[in-house]
């Protein structure tokens, strides 16, 4: 499990241009994460081999200077309660404002390593100026241009030498995470499944200290439950804040093997509850998607299920071989049927396929529907795999594997999918020079 670094600061200093080098400048770099505001705020980075996860903490405020200060204010204390590392990011242009000097009040408190990122600093006058910022007591600072990188390498020397080591606590159980949006039944559900009998045989702290995990053990299922439902809330964290939301699934989804995606019924699968889904999926992880609360939702007619689930797969087009369970957490209803499931994605993650059955199945199929030709050349696939990887990951090798597209590695995916049940799990396919 990798480290989180947070990148803090008021609004227009260029947090997001930072954000968008790191997250792009890596070849283990996955994809950022969109979020339900036009700015992308997750991703994965890479320094000197140490892979963490960026968070950008822009992108979110809109309205008045007042309404900034709140909303940094919040953003900065989750910041603070959730990464391993802060970037504090300034601009040199504007110097120092009332806004940065409310944000170093904050972090001079925090036991955790802060890093004051001076921006825009691209000529010898602006690393004169930058001397004014030792006034917010932050100790040393460093010098960098987010447009062109110069200095983002010393910045990021020093980020990694502090974080800590990757984690991965070795366990056979499942571990699963109850992840959506605040007020969904997180915490209800957890209670519906340990409840007030408590069949629980121990309390594992996880190897972060945001995570506890669970160890369930009833009706023949055994598995770690990652918990993050309740911990640490603080008062001032208002419920609604994307951030929040966004912040906390990182921890809980980046901890475990499957993700138990909850929404509210009566809100549907809103732009919060795709990102998160996005974000398990760029993560490799297993998905179950379990609609709450469907005892409220009034005027049911026999088609409203259909519909419903119609509606959450046109979302997560292309991935739409995905569980959809409608429960009730107040009634228990389908929620051990929920765990169910959830078992069977962690064993279909885990699922390996033999090379020469694989071999026996797929190659008939591409046989019968090759790869189109591109500009006059013919791809020609002889030999596929699964690779060793802890999820779902085939290599196709062939002649030319830079002129094989998308779409028709959909295709070999959606045949994989038809032969083997890979249902909640995100496939991965390369295509490899032969």
């Amino acid at each position: 499990m990798s480290a989180i670094v947070a990148i803090v600061g008021r609004p227009n200093v260029g947090k997001s241009t930072f954000f968008n080098r790191l997250i792009q400048r890596r070849e283990a770099i996955v994809d950022a994460v969109s979020g339900v505001t036009r700015d992308r705020h997750y991703g994965k980075s890479d320094w000197n081999g140490k892979e963490f996860s960026v968070i950008d903490t822009g992108g979110y405020v809109v309205g008045s200077n007042d309404v900034f200060e709140k909303e940094i204010d919040k953003q900065v204390e989750l910041a603070i309660e959730e990464a391993d590392a802060i970037i504090f990011m300034v601009d040199v242009e504007t110097g120092v404002t009332g806004m940065d000097e409310d944000v170093a009040k904050l972090l001079r408190r925090v036991k955790k390593p802060v890093f004051l990122a001076i921006n825009k600093v691209d000529n010898a006058k602006r690393a004169e100026d930058a001397v004014e910022f030792y006034s917010l007591g932050l100790g040393e600072y460093y010098t960098l241009s987010s447009i062109n990188g110069s200095g983002t390498g010393e910045l990021l020397d020093a980020l990694v030498l502090e974080l800590p080591e990757a984690t991965e606590e070795k366990t056979d159980l499942p571990r699963f995470a109850v992840v959506g949006r605040p007020n969904a039944g997180k915490s209800s559900f957890i209670n519906a499944l340990i409840g007030e009998e408590r069949y629980i045989v121990t309390d594992i702290a996880g190897t972060t200290r945001d995570s506890i995990d669970t160890k369930y053990n009833r009706y023949g299922f055994e598995f770690n439950l990652v918990d993050t439902a309740g911990i640490r809330r603080k008062s001032k964290v208002k419920e609604d804040l994307e951030f929040y939301s966004v912040m906390r699934s990182v921890r809980a989804i980046e901890h475990c093997d499957v993700c138990i995606l909850l929404l509210d019924a009566t809100r549907g699968f809103d732009g919060q509850v795709e990102n998160i889904f996005w974000l398990a999926q760029r993560n490799h992880k297993g998905i179950v998607i379990l609609v709450n609360k469907w005892d409220l939702v009034e005027d049911k007619e026999t088609n409203t299920i259909k519909h419903y689930t119609d509606k959450i797969k046109k979302a997560i087009e292309p991935f739409t071989d995905v569980p959809i369970l409608f429960v009730s957490v107040l009634t228990k209803q389908r929620i051990f049927k929920a765990i169910e499931t959830a078992v069977e994605v962690f064993n279909n993650r885990n699922k390996k396929i033999i090379t020469r059955k694989f071999n026996e199945t797929m190659l008939p199929i591409i046989d019968h529907y090759p790869p189109p030709a591109y500009k006059g050349k013919f791809v020609k696939i002889k030999f596929c795999t699964q690779l060793p990887t802890p999820y779902p990951q085939f290599a196709f090798f062939c002649n030319l594997p830079q002129y094989v597209r998308d779409p028709y590695k959909r295709y070999l995916e959606n045949k994989i999918r038809e032969k083997y049940d890979f249902t909640g799990v995100p496939i991965t396919i390369f295509m490899r020079k032969k």
